[in-house]
């Protein structure tokens, strides 16, 4: 069986080794969006997240608020609440947001 490896950038707050093998097997698949020295560790949005989301209307801030939060596995919580942070980390959610292509066939 091979041991998954993960991005370590020097100097970012980091989850430990156990704590990331823990969330890839709750998970599956999950992200970490880091940011200068800070770091935050974010899964896969599920429907409800995205229902809930949605319903925030034309507000793109409130939309990748409620993404941050319902996604947020750990990390530095400045990225919650340091503007130019929480900015950047926005930035990077249509990347966790991720869609299949469908491909439709008319019969």
């Amino acid at each position: 069986m091979n041991t998954p490896t993960y991005k370590v950038v020097e100097g970012t707050s980091t989850a430990s080794p156990e704590q990331l093998e823990e969330w890839k097997a709750t998970h599956g698949e999950f992200f970490g969006i880091v940011i200068e020295d800070k770091v935050c560790y974010l899964k896969k949005p599920d429907r409800k997240a995205l229902s809930f989301a949605s319903q925030v209307g034309s507000d793109p801030m409130k939309f990748n608020e409620v993404i941050l939060k319902n996604c947020w596995l750990g990390g530095d919580e400045d990225i919650l609440t340091n503007d130019s942070l929480f900015l950047a980390a926005s930035s990077k959610l249509d990347q966790v947001i991720e869609f299949k292509k469908a491909e439709l066939v008319k019969y």
